[in-house]
């Protein structure tokens, strides 16, 4: 019987040693490939995930908050830099959902939030792309916002 008992522990314990060594080499996998953002994305159980929302820009000198593609930039490199500070990188971002709201045109400046999410997404520098939601609304908040961002960020530890 304790031969037996000293089979059942060594089995388990090769098991458990497996699944940990399947669980750690697990990555986060990307699927459907757009130019700018991905369809779908896996994470696999005991990552990290950090979630960051409301960010839209500061204002300029003026008071006034730029355009569609200089809110999104400014709202990009605040995102950068709350991530930096926490150990996490832009690469990290799996998933952006984008608010935004018809400029004095009454038109969503699509192409103008496109031109900031580029310098930010599928570069040299970050060749990682999220999956993406653009949803347009009627309005912010704060007024003079023509965008408002919240992400997803995860990781597996290392």
């Amino acid at each position: 019987m304790s031969k037996l008992i000293k089979l059942l522990t060594l089995s388990s314990a090769l098991l458990a040693g497996s699944f940990a060594m399947t669980a750690s080499a697990q990555e986060i996998q990307r699927e459907g490939e757009g130019r700018l953002f991905y369809s779908t994305i896996s994470i696999p159980a005991g990552a990290e995930t950090l979630y960051l929302s409301g960010v839209g820009a500061s204002p300029q000198a003026d008071g006034t908050y730029g355009d569609m593609e200089q809110q999104t930039n400014n709202a990009f490199e605040k995102f950068k830099a709350t991530l930096e500070a926490q150990g996490w990188a832009m690469s990290d971002i799996v998933q952006v959902r984008v608010f935004g709201v018809a400029g004095a045109d009454g038109k969503f400046d699509f192409a103008g939030f496109n031109r900031g999410y580029e310098k930010f997404f599928g570069t040299e520098a970050n060749p990682m792309k999220p999956v993406r939601s653009v949803v347009q609304i009627a309005g912010l908040v704060v007024e003079g916002w023509l965008v408002e961002i919240e992400i997803r960020a995860a990781r597996v530890p290392k």
